[in-house]
């Protein structure tokens, strides 16, 4: 008879009755991990306290890494090997003070059958919010049920009373009430014949999103299938980010100087200093300046309406940030650029890039950009990191402001003073080592309209709402970068009839889309075409909040 060799079962963990486990997922990057491990020490100590005034006991069911100087989940075969012990059925609860890779644990919890609860701290310093937005953006297109909480102080009544809940009943459910469904609002025919004709437009002749490698940083939420996205007449063209690095490399330092000197015509001034390790230095532009051009130069010989480049990991080994790049890509005003045959390449215009190259941005930006132009409106856009928010402490306003905060992507037409507004600093070497100019500066006044869209139900869905950029003191403004990445551009953003929890319990992504109009009529306008188009494309569109005035929408 023949012997085989039976693959040992695994035998996760007996947990006792009362007792909750705790996974923590990191960065990729270890330098990021050994950095902020102290905030999630804090985040974990307090959750622990909070867990037992609610008579239960919180387990962690990976150790501190001695060698590593961190306790996070490094790496996806790493979580693998975390959730193999872990019983399937206890109550879970992932815990995050900092920004995270959710393919390190989602995985496991996509197989994971108890109850599993996101939890983050309420911190711009360390980001924790941003990373758990991005998980319950991943968790929601992978068809897993959650229950989510936050907190400033995780003694607090509320938060402790909707611990309590979850623990006892394995969910807690927070009432979207300033959610509506678009088939509920009357669009104005003006509006709705133009998004419809547009839709039309773009499914006939189709558009293409130039694709710089999938994936950034474990964000599966960002990556749309193409059974999702080709319906909608966009169509991917993968790209290597390799080849953008030999692009870059191909580029003279002649057209790189022109590039650069162009920058400085419009009035960006950088902050150089003589240490590549931690200062920017002018040969880091210069390279940035090639990049720029070359990521011009692929997307036209590809025909792209739009493109994403990924950065994190891997291009960043080999080139500074493009951070510099992909602010200069979305804006009009930008230094012209001529293909192989002397062709200037998309004159006039931007090109619209989707950071971290999260598709779903890109798809909502190009559809942002056709409804733009063809309104009139300013075309430029971008996304953000929904990075943290606050009371103004200056006195300025009563209403909550949010901190809309990205490394990248950013065009000088959002902020004051436009490019002569706009200061490079390095990116801090913690996450890139070589360096790169950001694009700094404070968003301008005005009337914007925010958006996501995600994937729920193996469907596209856009949640859209209005809101306004206000302007803060210095002092409140600096405040707002010390707590945050002082390196970044910053907006000090207020959304009409939504609140911070409200914001936290819906939005599907660490992401959120802004544009600007030229007034509030406008932008309501411009909103309630962008919808219509949505919705012809087959996204499913949710309208968030209220208008202007805090009327609902009807």
């Amino acid at each position: 008879m023949a012997q085989y060799n039976m693959p040992k079962q695994a035998r996760p963990k007996r947990m006792r009755e009362g007792q909750v486990v705790l996974v923590a997922s990191g960065d990729q990057r270890e330098s990021a991990n050994r950095v902020c491990w102290k905030a999630q020490l804090e985040i974990e100590r307090d959750l622990k306290s909070a867990v037992e005034s609610c008579g239960y006991e919180l387990v962690r069911a990976h150790p501190y890494k001695r060698a590593d100087k961190h306790g996070f989940i490094g790496s996806q075969k790493e979580g693998m090997e975390v959730f193999a012990g872990i019983d399937p059925e206890v109550k879970l609860i992932v815990a995050e003070a900092v920004w995270q890779y959710s393919h390190h644990v989602l995985h496991g919890l996509i197989s994971h059958h108890g109850p599993i609860l996101t939890v983050a701290n309420w911190s711009g310093q360390w980001p924790g919010l941003v990373g758990m937005l991005n998980l319950n953006g991943s968790l929601t297109k992978a068809g897993i049920r959650y229950s989510t909480l936050w907190s400033e102080d995780f003694s607090d009544p509320k938060f402790i009373k909707k611990l309590r809940t979850w623990l006892e009943r394995g969910s807690v459910i927070h009432r979207p009430g300033h959610v509506r469904s678009l088939s509920s609002i009357k669009i104005p025919a003006r509006e709705r014949r133009l998004g419809e004709a547009l839709a039309a437009e773009l499914q006939h002749r189709k558009a293409i999103m130039g694709v710089f490698d999938e994936g950034c940083m474990g964000m599966f939420n960002a990556v749309i299938p193409d059974h999702l996205l080709n319906p909608t007449g966009v169509y991917k063209e993968r790209l290597s980010q390799s080849a953008l690095l030999y692009a870059t490399s191909q580029v003279s330092n002649r057209e790189a100087g022109e590039v650069y000197s162009w920058i400085r015509k419009a009035g960006m001034k950088f902050r150089f200093g003589r240490n590549e390790e931690t200062d920017l230095t002018r040969q880091q532009v210069l390279t940035q300046c090639k990049m720029y051009i070359a990521a011009l130069r692929i997307a036209g010989e590809f025909g792209c309406d739009c493109i994403g480049i990924q950065y994190q990991l891997g291009l960043k080994d080999c080139l500074p940030a493009s951070d510099l790049v992909e602010g200069m890509l979305n804006n009009s005003k930008r230094p012209p650029v001529k293909d192989a045959r002397g062709r200037l390449l998309y004159r006039g215009e931007p090109l619209p890039h989707f950071n971290e190259v999260d598709e779903c941005a890109g798809l909502d930006g190009l559809i942002i950009y056709r409804v733009h132009k063809a309104m009139g409106q300013p075309v430029e856009n971008t996304l953000h990191d929904l990075r943290w928010g606050d009371w103004d402490r200056s006195g300025t306003t009563d209403e909550y402001v949010w901190v809309f905060e990205i490394s990248g992507s950013v065009p000088p037409a959002h902020l004051v003073g436009g490019w002569a507004g706009a200061v490079g600093e390095r990116q801090p070497s913690m996450y890139f080592r070589l360096g790169g100019s950001t694009i700094k500066g404070v968003s301008r006044t005005g009337e914007i309209v925010w958006s996501r869209i995600y994937i729920e139900h193996d469907r596209l869905n856009m949640d859209i709402g209005r809101g306004k950029v206000i302007e803060l003191p210095p002092e409140e403004t600096q405040r707002r970068w010390d707590c945050t990445t002082s390196q970044w551009p910053i907006m000090h953003a207020v959304t009409y009839g939504v609140g911070r929890d409200q914001m936290m319990a819906k939005h599907k992504s660490n992401h959120i889309q802004v544009v600007y109009a030229k007034s509030a009529p406008d932008a309501d306008r411009a909103m309630l075409a962008r919808a219509a188009m949505a919705e012809a494309l087959g996204i499913r569109v949710n309208v968030c909040g209220a208008r202007k005035n805090g009327r609902p929408w009807s």
